[in-house]
């Protein structure tokens, strides 16, 4: 009999509507663990409430704290299931994919709709979730997100609708295997997938979005802050407004690193253009290009990094180690 960890963090899976008001807040009990108990008589699942917070409240010290849970408990059980709420869920994903060492299956899962709504996804994606943990296919291909029949890396995936149950998607790369009644089939393997454990998370890194007309003004405040790094969503292939680049120096030759991304949800950072602010120059200066990460991923792999090194050159290859 195989065993398993379902592992609630909140969010809208963890919910319930007020019928009169339409207002989807939190309950005291999680509303599908009497679900949970009936899923399958040949598996023994245990349940866990690490934390019961909508997302938006989930911060990188969170994902720590439910990172440490899992490496503690792993070794009793064959596959791990966490419950997250849809707004963050791709980063804590993410940084769970980065620290954890296990080969086991950790799922995450969460629902556009509480249990008691109308077409509700919850109950239907836990069951998804608990079948990928059991299935031997899962093993080696990191933390894995599970949702409306499809199965996504953590690297890959993001949510693209505000409310579509389709919404977590992985642009550009499209998920690594699928759900029908009968199967759980993977179509695709994981090539590569270096691991960062950390102890703490403590440093600061902003993430900006770079437009039209950008100049130093808004990477000057960030500046006198005091940050560990930023991440820049520049614009197309990697370019930034030529205005930015005396302040970006300022960062790097005091040993700040600028973390480059695109803000374009598909594609990856290249230094193609010579101009002033093109990427290639931009290149040349120090900034750190990135292999087809999100914005916000971004900051999470730098977080994670920072508390490796400091070192801009030690930072750029942990960057550059996934293809």
């Amino acid at each position: 009999m195989k065993k398993l960890l379902l592992i609630h963090t909140g969010g809208t899976i963890s919910m319930l509507e007020n019928k009169e008001t339409g207002e989807v807040n939190s309950t005291d009990e999680h509303p599908l663990s009497n679900e949970v108990k009936l899923i399958d008589t040949e598996l023994n699942i245990d349940e866990h409430i690490e934390f019961s917070l909508p997302s938006p409240q989930i911060t990188p010290k969170h994902m720590l704290k439910l990172a440490n849970k899992v490496e503690s408990v792993i070794p009793d059980y064959d596959g791990i299931v966490i419950t997250h709420g849809t707004d963050t869920l791709e980063e804590t994903a993410y940084f769970l994919d980065l620290v954890l060492t296990t080969e086991k299956p950790v799922i995450i899962t969460g629902a556009m709709r509480s249990s008691n709504e109308i077409g509700s996804d919850a109950l239907y994606n836990l069951l998804s979730s608990i079948r990928v943990a059991t299935t031997s296919d899962a093993f080696s291909k990191g933390v894995l997100v599970v949702m409306n029949d499809e199965i996504h890396t953590a690297k890959n995936v993001t949510k693209t609708s505000t409310s579509n149950v389709a919404t977590f998607q992985s642009p550009q790369y499209g998920p690594i295997g699928i759900i029908t009644k009968d199967s759980v089939i993977f179509h695709h393997d994981i090539l590569s997938r270096p691991s960062h454990p950390v102890r703490s998370i403590n440093k600061h890194v902003f993430l900006l979005k770079a437009y039209a007309g950008m100049d130093e003004q808004i990477v000057e405040a960030i500046y006198q802050l005091k940050p560990d790094g930023i991440v820049i969503e520049g614009l197309g292939q990697g370019n930034l407004p030529k205005e930015t680049l005396s302040i970006i120096k300022r960062f790097i030759n005091e040993q700040i690193p600028v973390v480059l991304v695109s803000r374009c949800y598909q594609g990856i950072v290249q230094p193609t253009y010579g101009y002033d602010g093109g990427g290639k120059q931009l290149k040349e200066i120090g900034v750190i290009f990135t292999n087809g990460l999100t914005g916000p991923k971004a900051r999470i792999k730098l977080l994670i990094a920072l508390e490796k090194t400091k070192n801009i050159e030690s930072l750029r290859k942990i960057f550059e180690e996934e293809k």
